[in-house]
């Protein structure tokens, strides 16, 4: 939601004011999957009361597998950018990102070259508008929820093309993934600096918020009865950096996680899903036995400022979710097979991905790959902005 609209725009530069509006582009299903990466991934952004998750993020925090969502996303983009403005073969992607505008977050009249270091910019995807000064916008202050938006920029200089950039990245953490020794899909940290959200000369961490404001509370990975614990002058920020529990209420889901958040936000995607199936299977009823306990590790004492947390992102009493243990226990396991294939595609992919300087859709492969290729429906959900309360 937005407040009222903003003074009218300065007068636009002579010539076209070319713009065009692709409805129905994304399938909810697929704004859904995006938006599950941005609150598992998503840091304090660019400017004041802003969430950001780019695709360098991605790939330098050991999520490299998340970038595959975007891959037909963008490709799909270009291709109607290049037809729209009849320039085809002639763009490159400089960056794209998931951005989320929360309560208090606007931005006045601007285009999108504005800066001399932006002079590159040519065309940008949300609306698809060209980047000069004959397209000026703005973004109205959000006074309620939390706007997400799918960016692309695009330019035709090869010197600001962002896969080279990517490749460099995933070709230092993808490539040495053991996947007998290890999950890669578990993220590495961040600075802690870079989730700290910062509000009216107060703020919180975004991961803590994120957890908090679905009900959970984060939880040490070490039993009550292990001396073992945390030493008390850690940084309790510091904490979230090691194995965590996740708990609600009383309860202590007993599975250690490096990153809980993702999981978290993974049964979120999946609940209505899973509580209809648990729904339809069991009649509704009939108790089924789940990993939790009332010992299992303490609440980390973390610094925390629920009432602005809620304020910004919303309250868990708002979130419409029939929770059970259960259907979280298989949510969990569902989110570890289905980072565990995005990363296997992610290996198929990035060979040729590496060969060609640049990441695309691999359709056809050697005798000795297999690659299932990546789909995207079209349905008529609007580019512009997926938004919740």
């Amino acid at each position: 939601m937005s407040a009222a609209a903003a003074s009218p725009p300065p007068p636009a530069a002579a010539g076209e004011h070319l713009r065009f509006h692709l409805r129905g582009f994304l399938s909810p299903e697929t704004c859904k999957e995006l938006e599950f990466v941005h609150r598992s991934c998503g840091t304090a952004g660019y400017r004041p009361s802003v969430v950001s998750t780019s695709l360098p993020h991605l790939a330098a925090t050991g999520c490299g597998h998340l970038l595959l969502p975007f891959v037909p996303v963008r490709e799909r983009l270009r291709d109607a950018v290049e037809s729209a403005f009849s320039c085809h073969f002639d763009l490159f992607i400089e960056f794209t990102g998931l951005i989320s505008w929360c309560k208090g977050a606007s931005i006045g009249w601007h285009s999108d070259d504005n800066k001399p270091y932006l002079r590159q910019r040519a065309f940008t995807d949300v609306v698809i508008y060209t980047a000069d000064n004959s397209n000026t916008h703005c973004v109205d202050e959000v006074t309620e929820g939390e706007r997400l938006t799918l960016t692309l920029w695009f330019t035709r200089d090869s010197a600001y093309d962002e896969d080279p950039k990517l490749l460099s990245f995933l070709s230092q953490t993808s490539l040495n993934y053991e996947p007998v020794h290890q999950s890669s899909y578990i993220p590495l940290p961040a600075s802690d600096i870079m989730y700290w959200f910062a509000y009216d000369h107060s703020g919180f961490d975004v991961r803590c918020a994120r957890v908090h404001i679905l009900g959970f509370s984060f939880h040490s990975s070490i039993d009550e009865d292990n001396k073992s614990v945390a030493p008390a002058e850690d940084d309790p920020i510091e904490l979230l950096g090691k194995p965590v529990r996740l708990g609600r209420g009383d309860d202590v889901f007993d599975k250690v996680f490096a990153n809980g958040l993702h999981a978290l936000q993974f049964y979120y995607w999946k609940a209505p899903e899973l509580s209809a199936k648990r729904k339809q299977t069991s009649g509704g009823s009939g108790t089924v036995c789940c990993p939790v306990s009332q010992s299992r590790g303490t609440k980390l004492p973390l610094p925390c400022n629920h009432g602005l947390e809620q304020t910004i992102f919303g309250s868990h009493k708002n979130v419409e979710i029939d929770f059970e243990w259960s259907d979280f226990e298989l949510a969990v396991s569902m989110w570890e097979n289905y980072s565990e294939e995005l990363q296997r595609k992610l290996l198929t992919f990035l060979p040729y991905w590496l060969s060609s300087e640049a990441i695309f859709i691999v359709s056809s492969c050697s005798p000795q790959a297999v690659v299932v290729p990546i789909d995207v429906e079209v349905d008529a959900i609007d580019l512009k902005f997926h938004e919740t309360f």
